[in-house]
């Protein structure tokens, strides 16, 4: 079998480890919704302007929860997935056989990018249905090539920050402890309410926060094709960085 065959079929085999698994299945659906509701039911009777239009706070959650949703899928799952993989010498003896490493990198990087596309079309459905949030039908390029961008790169840095995750144990601590507070001065858990306070200039910084902002253009944005170019440019770059 072509080395493009073992790859596929790799996908293939992650994809179904992950739905034999159905508790961490379940979970992995049901926080980004769980996230949502919850803030929702704190803020969602307020509003905010964005793009100069005026909108609920409810309708922002359901795209700053899809942003949360490729994060989490992308980053947080694969660090700490390769971590435990790592740990339990599975990377080790994967070079003792036929399977190509970046094969086996390829199929777990492929099924996290696909569990991310999943979370975001159920957010968005669950959102239009309970909160009557719009779908980006007029920005629907832009909003596809942003997800693909965000969760290749965000893929990118999950592995990455795997370096400096010393044992399994310790990965759940160290991804989350590097990824949570940037999501809430990023403007996904809590809008940003002063653009010009001290924390944006921070999170200005690192790659969530150009990841929401071209988001929350390929979802809400009024007029023209929802492309934010400088943002999609950082967030590659920082995938490259992680590459």
């Amino acid at each position: 079998m072509s080395d493009l065959g073992l790859a596929l079929r790799q996908v293939r085999y992650t994809n179904a480890a992950f739905w034999r698994n159905p508790a961490s299945a379940f979970f992995t659906f049901a926080f980004p919704l769980m996230f949502l509701v919850i803030f929702t039911a704190i803020f969602g009777n307020e509003t905010i302007t964005l793009f100069g239009r005026e909108l609920s706070t409810a309708t922002f959650y359901v795209g700053a929860i899809a942003t949360f949703s490729i994060i989490t899928a992308t980053y947080t799952n694969l660090a700490i997935s390769v971590s435990f993989a790592r740990d339990l010498g599975v990377l080790k003896r994967i070079r003792g056989t036929p399977l190509p490493s970046w094969a086996f990198m390829f199929g777990r990087i492929a099924h996290a990018i696909l569990v991310a596309f999943l979370l975001v079309v159920i957010v968005v459905a669950f959102g239009a249905l309970f909160y009557g949030a719009e779908i980006p039908t007029d920005t629907l390029p832009a909003f596809l090539v942003t997800i693909a961008v965000g969760a290749a790169s965000f893929s990118a840095l999950g592995l990455a920050i795997t370096a400096v995750i010393p044992n399994a144990d310790a990965s759940p601590a160290v991804v989350n402890a590097s990824i949570l507070p940037l999501l809430f001065i990023s403007d996904i858990f809590i809008p940003i309410q002063d653009p010009s306070a001290w924390y944006v200039t921070v999170a200005k910084l690192f790659p969530p926060y150009h990841f929401a902002k071209a988001m929350q253009a390929a979802t809400f944005s009024p007029s023209g094709s929802g492309f934010r170019g400088e943002d999609l440019l950082i967030v590659g770059a920082w995938g490259v960085a992680g590459v």
